[in-house]
């Protein structure tokens, strides 16, 4: 099944002396490795005789090993980056000559930012988008959406997907595993281990002084916290905890790569806003599995079921610009009587609002307010993302676009 990173990770490496793939555990690095062109020495760090290898001396290893040289789970050895950056400098002008891989932590970035800045691109990959999982190419909604394309070009996308593909998707989310097996009950069984694994190996590992318990109490809530504004006083009273506490385990989580953090849009208020953040579990195959949703008559019935929609869409928006290494920042937008746009893009194309539908059709009056944003912040048009069979105008400044599009 192929990656559509790929092609930006191909793209890097010729230009940058290292590429670092960082994502969740289990969405698919390691195998992305062995599918990147040229003969590559893939190293794991997982692996005893590979950590042992390299934390010997690790100068010396990149002396030996200057060129075409992989290694998986870099964040396993931290003394690595200081020995990379002195090997990159050797020959600063040679493209691609390393990728590095690092999954579950939130240092993660930030040492390779310290010790590898201007020498590394880092690309984030997540479990399997919507088309991916469907074996169809990057859509061309999202050079649309980066390059801010007039109206016009929305209304000639295809929707490439029908609707019963697009909840089948939505239902098992898009761990790698859980489609390459396609039984039930094994991505039953695997998400327990999965998230067993990440609680008990992978948190107490980066985190010695965690609180393994009540951490474990806080990645049950945040199925039921996914989709809503975060009142971080509301959490730390039900974990028992205090308020910084709560915050840190929202970092933690986010760090991981298994929450998405949308802070509050509050720049140029006309209105008074909420400025509370906004998160989602990124998976919703593992939000499913912690609400113990097992079919869609269940997933339809739930109250939890708009919000769940809304993060799947949202988190398929984001991978798409991801992969085409788009510059934006994401934010929800509410004011405080109640006004809403569920996700609101900056970036290289603008200011951008995208409401998110889970019908068919539209009633006109539940857009009052992307309209009033799109209006007091100029915008030049804003996207309703639901599930119409085909593009259309909803008005001068507004395109609804089927998820069957993305």
């Amino acid at each position: 099944m192929n990656r559509h990173a790929l092609a930006l990770i191909v793209e890097l490496l010729g230009l940058f002396p290292c590429v670092a793939i960082a994502g969740v555990r289990q969405c698919g690095k390691t195998t992305l490795l062995g599918q990147i062109p040229g003969d590559w020495r893939i190293h794991d760090l997982e692996k005893q005789a590979d950590a042992e290898t390299i934390a010997r001396d690790p100068d010396l290893f990149f002396r030996l090993n200057p060129d075409r040289v992989a290694i998986d789970e870099c964040q396993l050895q931290p003394r690595l980056f200081p020995a990379l950056r002195v090997a990159i400098d050797s020959d600063r002008n040679r493209p691609g000559r390393y990728v590095i891989t690092g999954s579950s932590s939130p240092d993660l970035l930030s040492a390779m930012s310290e010790s590898l800045a201007g020498r590394v691109a880092i690309v984030e990959l997540s479990p399997f988008g919507l088309a991916e999982a469907h074996g169809h190419p990057p859509s061309g909604f999202f050079p649309c959406l980066a390059e801010r394309r007039p109206l016009r070009d929305y209304l000639g996308l295809p929707a490439r997907l029908e609707p019963v593909a697009i909840h089948d998707y939505w239902l098992r989310g898009g761990y790698p595993e859980t489609w390459l097996k396609n039984q039930p009950r094994f991505t039953k069984l695997w998400m327990q281990n999965y998230l067993q694994t990440y609680l008990d190996r992978d948190l107490p590992r980066l985190f010695p002084g965690l609180d393994r318990e009540k951490f474990r109490l806080f990645a049950n809530m945040l199925a039921h916290l996914s989709g809503r504004v975060i009142n971080y006083s509301e959490v730390a009273r039900a974990l028992g905890a205090s308020q910084p506490t709560a915050r840190d385990y929202f970092r933690i989580a986010d760090g991981t790569f298994l929450w998405r953090h949308l802070p509050a849009y509050d720049k140029d208020a006309v209105k008074r806003v909420v400025k509370h953040p906004k998160g989602f579990l990124r998976d919703s195959g593992l939000l499913h599995y912690l609400l113990r949703l097992q079919d869609m008559e269940q997933l339809r019935a739930h109250p939890g079921m708009g919000a769940s929609w809304e993060g799947m869409v949202i988190e398929t928006l984001l991978r798409g610009l991801d992969v085409q290494s788009t510059d934006y920042r994401a934010y929800h937008y509410r004011t405080g009587a109640g006004a809403e746009v569920d996700l609101v893009l900056e970036g290289e194309f603008g200011l951008l609002p995208i409401e998110i539908k889970y019908t068919q059709h539209v009633d006109s009056r539940s857009l009052r307010a992307i309209r009033d944003f799109v209006e007091e912040r100029c915008c030049p048009y804003g996207i309703v993302l639901n599930n119409d069979e085909r593009p259309r105008m909803l008005d001068e400044k507004l395109v609804g676009v089927p998820v069957g599009c993305l």
